[in-house]
């Protein structure tokens, strides 16, 4: 199972980027366990400056904006 944080504050962007990977997740058939982090001093913890943020197994895979469905569909099946 692919352990996933969004990190952010909560607003439209992280709710979508939450939602995108579950998506691309069911989609490809991969378990997941999302959580989501809002607290801004565990964010910067992870070097993030810009959110949302997509940690997925320990690893900053993204910082800033949308993802792409091809590039979290590329991190989840890693």
């Amino acid at each position: 199972m692919k352990e996933v944080k969004v990190l952010g504050p909560g607003c439209k962007r992280c709710i979508a980027t939450a939602e995108m990977v579950q998506a691309e997740a069911n989609r490809l058939g991969i378990p997941v366990t999302i959580e989501k982090v809002t607290d801004y001093a565990a964010i910067a913890g992870y070097g993030i400056a810009s959110t949302p943020g997509i940690v997925v197994d320990g690893k900053v895979v993204h910082a800033g904006g949308l993802p792409k469905p091809q590039d979290v569909e590329r991190w989840l099946a890693a």
